[in-house]
């Protein structure tokens, strides 16, 4: 997936907000849902919705106004009922910013834990997703 940094990404010094990236993985995730055929809302409103469980990110360099970051996806494990993805983030230079693994949860509308259906389990198999 492919990102523009706008103004309103970056701190005063042009310098892109740690607390943005968070908000550029779950974008990444949301495209990788919808590559795999699979719409985040129409999900949810069929009761099935994915919760953050865990974050991590590494950061290695950064960001900055104008930049156009690469943010590859990809999912290294899936279990009955969580999800992990891996994602790094590269400028257009192709050097590395950023390495992040976030665990995703399956849950009910209660937010309850609930198995992940068969459909997406199929579809997430982990692979490379550029």
């Amino acid at each position: 997936m492919k990102k523009k940094i706008y103004y309103h990404d970056t701190d005063c010094g042009g310098v892109v907000y740690y607390a943005n990236y968070l908000k550029f993985l779950e974008e990444a995730r949301t495209e990788f849902f919808s590559e795999k055929g699979f719409s985040i809302k129409e999900l949810a409103d069929s009761g099935t919705m994915f919760v953050v469980a865990r974050q991590e990110i590494d950061y290695k360099a950064s960001a900055h106004y104008g930049d156009i970051l690469e943010i590859k996806t990809r999912t290294s494990e899936i279990s009955a009922v969580k999800i992990i993805f891996e994602n790094e983030i590269f400028n257009q230079d192709g050097k590395l910013l950023t390495r992040a693994k976030t665990i995703l949860v399956c849950v009910d509308e209660n937010l309850r834990p609930q198995a992940i259906p068969d459909a997406i389990r199929a579809q997430f198999l982990p692979v490379l997703n550029s």
